[in-house]
């Protein structure tokens, strides 16, 4: 095992792809600050869903995407930091076909981590899927990121997901989880388990000043602005709620930035409703700091009971008052988020949030996420990797 201090060289099943999804994720995040102790090999998701021709052009939408992205081939986007896309087929359900789908990952595993000069690296998997072609790899270390429960994503072989998900758990040397009522019930699971709580991306948001301007859609937008960033899917995105929510409150515009996989009609059909698509992640701030209230209007399933999403603390260094639908990690932020159900309570929350705010809550709000930089989380995680292995199984929290 490397010591403290030594160059520390990470590959990385991530559960995106660099060139299409939002640079906020955590294990994007966390390998771009990995890339300062050593080389990362960023290998971009692993294809887990089943194909599904009734998406219709949604369908042919990802095919392209993902085309391209295979493409590029690997591509060194800084110093240390190089990025690949591998050919996968969603074939984890057929034990044959699959058998022969983990082997050519393991070798285009191999091959990229030639280009990128990485010889015995850690293993990170942040996308279960990629199981059998990680425990094959030669390693210095197993590190599993349980971050959410894939085996609840849309059109996945969930039987299978799970199977991968307990062999990872239990091979891992360190399983990190973000959402405390997941690491409470499945710690006892891991070979040895480490509650990592999400960074933020502090200065990108905090200070974003307007040098950029004010963002050619968001000029004229009648105020107050209630407002979201991220992904618009359907299983974690309640559309219902939220067209409910600007239907009772005419008096707002409501904005949402970000790419869409919902159907979105009912928001669609509302005249104080803007959907503005995705935008590049350096411009996010920038959309941000126009908004008066930000939202988390998300669905009550099991994938967002062990949710802990990011853009919480994005919204949180802007300054903005948080309304959110209610989910375990919110305990942490008792006086900071409103937490509202149904239309009705939402848009009341909405009226108190805008009365209620102030600079003194919008430095209270800055000051909880100040000290929680990407940077810290990636030396933290790091010390959990290197800790000696006679750590308790049940594992611990971050901080202890």
């Amino acid at each position: 095992m490397t010591a403290p201090g030594d160059a520390l060289d990470v590959l990385c099943f991530g559960g995106e792809d660099w060139w299409y999804h939002n640079r906020g994720h955590v294990d994007m995040q966390l390998m771009r600050h990995m890339a300062a102790r050593g080389r990362v090999l960023y290998v971009n998701s692993v294809v887990m869903r089943k194909f599904n021709f009734g998406e219709g052009a949604m369908f042919l939408t990802r095919l392209i995407r993902k085309a391209k992205s295979i493409g590029r081939g690997v591509v060194r986007v800084d110093e240390n930091f190089f990025v690949y896309s591998p050919v996968t087929l969603p074939v984890h359900h057929v034990p044959v076909a699959r058998r022969l789908n983990q082997a050519g990952l393991y070798l285009q595993a191999r091959f990229a981590s030639a280009r990128a000069h990485l010889a015995r690296p850690i293993v990170w998997v942040a996308c279960p899927a990629a199981c059998e072609a990680a425990l094959r790899l030669p390693r210095q270390a197993l590190v599993y990121q349980r971050t959410d429960r894939y085996e609840e994503f849309p059109g996945v072989d969930a039987g299978r997901i799970r199977e991968m998900d307990i062999v990872l758990k239990r091979e891992a040397d360190v399983t990190f989880f973000v959402n405390t009522a997941l690491f409470e019930e499945e710690r006892s699971q891991c070979r040895f388990a480490y509650l990592l709580d999400h960074g933020v991306d502090y200065d990108h948001f905090a200070n974003a000043d307007g040098t950029l301007g004010v963002p050619a859609e968001m000029q004229g937008l009648k105020s107050p602005i209630v407002g979201f960033f991220g992904g618009i899917d359907d299983h974690t995105f309640d559309v219902a709620l939220a067209a409910q929510v600007a239907g009772e409150c005419p008096e707002m515009t409501f904005v949402f930035v970000g790419s869409v996989s919902a159907d979105v009609t009912a928001l669609e059909a509302l005249s104080n409703v803007r959907l503005i698509g995705k935008r590049p992640y350096q411009e996010i701030p920038h959309y941000g700091r126009c908004f008066d209230v930000a939202i988390m209007p998300w669905r009550q399933n099991r994938w967002i009971e062990a949710c802990n999403p990011v853009k919480l603390k994005e919204y949180l260094a802007l300054g903005k008052p948080v309304i959110s639908t209610p989910f375990r990690e919110l305990e942490n932020y008792q006086g900071l988020v409103y937490v509202a159900k149904g239309p009705q309570e939402f848009a009341a929350a909405l009226g108190r949030a805008l009365a209620e705010d102030s600079a003194e809550r919008r430095r209270l709000r800055r000051a909880r996420v100040r000290e929680h930089s990407w940077d810290a989380k990636a030396r933290e995680a790091i010390e959990a990797i290197l800790l000696p292995r006679h750590a308790p199984r049940g594992g611990i929290r971050g901080g202890e």
